[in-house]
């Protein structure tokens, strides 16, 4: 069972947590964090994006704080920013967020987050689920389920299958 506790947001972006947490309107929350797929998945998409950063002109991180708003810090999977130094907790839209389900996440809070993060800004938002091997690409308010994610306007992509390929099942 997840807890919550309710602080003010310069103390959470003060404190450190193992795993870290989200802070949704003063409210600090777990995060569901991921089994041997999704770590899997996340490990072979941050490597796919690393190869390309320098051709790409892009910057990722794994597990970045992100304040989408005033009282919303966010952490998702995978963000990506334009090359440069970033702060320790992002502020700006990054061009891609890329969430991946965990086996516990549930539709309307992974629909919150994808919210949040459009709200912010950001253009392109990818929501991965390992379980059932699909992805789904929203630009704008439009959800596309795709094998090929693509960031438009970008040279950013993903074949999913090519990703899926390299995750042998625990089941």
């Amino acid at each position: 069972m997840a807890t919550t506790m309710h602080i003010p947001l310069s103390e959470y972006l003060e404190t450190s947590y193992r795993p870290d947490r989200e802070y949704v309107d003063g409210e600090v929350r777990e995060r569901n964090v991921g089994k041997w797929e999704h770590a899997r998945v996340q490990l072979l998409l941050a490597a796919w994006f690393h190869q390309h950063e320098r051709e790409w002109g892009i910057t990722g991180s794994t597990e970045q704080r992100i304040q989408v708003s005033p009282n919303r810090v966010r952490v998702p999977d995978l963000a990506f920013m334009p090359a440069g130094p970033q702060p320790d907790v992002l502020t700006e839209p990054p061009l891609l967020i890329i969430e991946i389900l965990s086996p516990n996440d549930s539709y309307s809070d992974t629909q919150e987050r994808a919210r949040d993060y459009r709200e912010m800004g950001v253009k392109t938002v990818w929501i991965i689920d390992p379980k059932t091997r699909t992805g789904r690409m929203c630009s704008g308010s439009e959800w596309t389920e795709t094998k090929r994610l693509v960031v438009a306007g970008t040279p950013l992509y993903v074949e999913l299958e090519e990703i899926f390929s390299q995750v042998q099942s625990q089941q």
